[in-house]
């Protein structure tokens, strides 16, 4: 797992191009990262993209703090957490329920605050590590404010290896 405080270092190019290295190589990877998203030179949000090339919304800036749904809220972002299982969720239940043959790399590009809202992923995330063969390629927020339960676990696991990326 990468770790990163700040965002903009380069934790996502250097997933891509371990992503790119390793098809290559023909080893079986499948997996999501996100990816900025931005409007006339400003940071508008933030989108989830398959390794298949499946893209959709994971977050957009929103000015309206007037809202009457249930909106879930990183700073200036609403999380659109229906776009994001519909995208992430389908990867890990195949990682999960893939045979032996299939075990490979799955890439987890992040496990952050706007992606743990959702309780199917943090189910699902949990359901990946604890199965066997898998190996997960994923980034993971350094530690700030209140700790992210699910975060701090992965964090502490034994079979862990956590590089910080700057």
């Amino acid at each position: 797992f990468f770790p990163c405080l700040f965002l903009g270092v380069g934790k996502t190019t250097l997933i891509q191009k371990v992503t790119q290295a390793l098809k290559s190589s023909g080893i079986p990877i499948d997996g999501f990262y996100t990816q900025e998203v931005r409007e006339g030179g400003r940071r508008t949000g933030f989108d989830v993209v398959t390794l298949s090339g499946n893209r959709g919304p994971l977050s957009r800036v929103s000015s309206d703090y007037s809202a009457s749904r249930r909106e879930y809220r990183v700073g200036q972002y609403v999380v659109d957490l229906v776009s994001f299982e519909q995208l992430a969720l389908p990867i890990l239940r195949n990682v999960n329920h893939g045979g032996d043959a299939e075990k490979g790399i799955c890439v987890i590009d992040e496990i952050g605050k706007m992606e743990l809202f959702s309780q199917a992923f943090i189910q699902a995330v949990r359901q990946t590590l604890a199965g066997s063969g898998t190996v997960v390629l994923g980034t993971i927020p350094i530690p700030k404010g209140k700790p992210l339960e699910l975060v701090e676990e992965i964090r502490s696991r034994k079979d862990v290896k956590v590089f910080n990326v700057s």
